[in-house]
């Protein structure tokens, strides 16, 4: 079911506007269409029992007024819709309608006659027992008398005085396909003008949010944009682009206050930890001259990792094609020059636009992570959905499920039976999804089982191909 709505519900807020009014209004026209169609049919019906109540009387009139002896009406040259049964008129699996009976007896009886049974019910021409023989007379030119099928409207009062029925019968024509027609024109004439009418609407009032949305959306892509997006439409939507504008001066304003700050921050405390290289040079002792170095290149690289992470969400370097096979094939070389345990198998030629700079870092710390915690890091490029994917695998033991979402949070690091003695701040993964966002891509870990156990861990830096 929820797959049948996708495919014919819209996701635009125009286009379940529309969609939502126009059911609506379908709905209200066909309504409407059926009441006026109803009410002619009741006013149709309505003319009928007038018609048959007005013959009734003429008939009344004219059996009142024959002299004793004359004969029947049966027996004088009547017209065939007439009759005066001893019986009823209703034939059996006939369906009596009621209020038609009610209103034909109320119009007689206003006239002070007195009335047993009132029997109404339309009857196709052909089943009309005092009509069928005529027609069968008559097959040779009307044709197969099966084929007539006109409806008749017998109405049929009992006359207590004369102890028998009077019967009329009127040709009841059949609905007006000229007034259905004339109906079914009008409400789709109206339909498509209302239709039309609140699109122009609705359109007026959306087309500013999709200028909203696509603003916004390039904000969050870019951080930077020049410019500003001019209110426009309903006073409402006028306001809401007015106060994102000023939200996105402020958003703007703070982004480039924490770049001044972090770069006065990585220029201060760069400053000191040069001059504290030099100084231990002077310290006499090697392990203890050892450890002050070591000391001071964790803070660096530290230092660096959050510079890093911080100007990854407003890159000042431009997009550029790049060859992916070359890129990462260069990375996993430096650590082959290294004697490091990392393999590489590329795929065809594949050049996408990207910043090769912030890309080779990205790899570069999947790739140390692989290192560090699973000996050994094996590097596949290949293509997948539309997708260009770079996945590195090791040989460690993995990441707890529970953990592996927390594992790409600042300042996380693995628990202790991934060698929680070594490693950085806790900024490699962070780092590398945050570089993968900016490429519009995706960073994801993932447990790599063989026969249940967990052999390793597999990350996946994906890309938009």
């Amino acid at each position: 079911m929820g797959k049948v709505r996708g495919l014919f519900w819209p996701r635009s807020l125009q286009g379940q506007l529309l969609l939502a009014i126009a059911l609506a209004l379908l709905l209200a026209q066909g309504i409407s269409a059926v009441l006026l169609y109803r009410a002619q049919a009741e006013r149709r019906e309505a003319a009928l029992i007038h018609t048959a109540a007005m013959r009734l009387f003429g008939e009344i009139r004219e059996a009142g007024l024959r002299p004793a002896g004359s004969p029947t009406l049966v027996e004088q040259d009547r017209p065939m819709q007439v009759d005066m049964p001893d019986h009823s008129p209703l034939q059996p699996g006939e369906r009596r309608i009621a209020g038609a009976e009610h209103e034909l007896r109320e119009i007689i009886a206003s006239q002070g006659l007195q009335l047993g049974d009132v029997v109404v019910v339309n009857r196709p021409l052909s089943d009309d027992p005092r009509l069928k023989r005529r027609l069968e007379r008559r097959a040779h030119v009307l044709g197969d008398p099966r084929r007539i099928t006109p409806q008749l409207l017998v109405a049929g009062i009992e006359l207590p005085q004369a102890k028998r029925w009077l019967v009329v019968r009127i040709p009841a024509p059949g609905a007006d396909r000229g007034v259905l027609a004339s109906l079914i024109g009008q409400t789709l004439l109206l339909y498509g003008l209302m239709v039309g009418a609140i699109a122009l609407i609705v359109g007026r009032i959306t087309r500013p949010l999709a200028a909203l949305t696509g603003r916004v959306e390039q904000f969050a892509a870019h951080r930077a944009l020049a410019g500003q997006l001019p209110p426009q439409g309903p006073d409402d939507v006028r306001r809401l682009i007015v106060a994102h504008n000023a939200l996105e001066d402020r958003i703007a304003a703070l982004l480039d206050e924490k770049d001044v700050m972090l770069g006065a921050i990585g220029h201060d405390l760069k400053t000191p930890l040069a001059a504290l290289r030099v100084r231990i040079e002077s310290v006499e002792d090697d392990a203890e001259r050892a450890k002050m170095a070591a000391t001071i290149e964790d803070i660096t690289r530290s230092l660096d990792d959050i510079l890093s992470l911080a100007r990854v969400g407003r890159p000042s370097d431009p997009l550029e094609p790049t060859e992916l096979n070359a890129l990462v094939g260069g990375v996993a070389e430096e650590f082959e020059d290294m004697s490091e345990p990392v393999t590489f198998a590329g795929t065809e030629r594949t050049v996408i636009a990207l910043r090769a700079t912030w890309l080779r870092r990205a790899v570069r710390n999947l790739v140390v992570n692989a290192l560090r915690y699973g000996k050994v890091a094996r590097i596949t490029l290949l293509h997948e959905h539309g997708r260009v994917a770079i996945r590195i695998e090791d040989d460690g033991p993995g990441i707890p499920e529970a953990l592996i979402e927390a594992m790409m949070q600042p300042f996380t690091r693995g628990e202790p039976s991934r060698n929680s003695a070594t490693g950085g701040a806790g900024l490699g993964l962070t780092l590398a999804k945050a570089i993968a966002e900016q490429h519009g891509g995706t960073l994801t870990l993932a447990n790599r089982e063989v026969d249940g156990v967990v052999a390793g861990l597999t990350a996946e830096l994906a890309l938009p191909g």
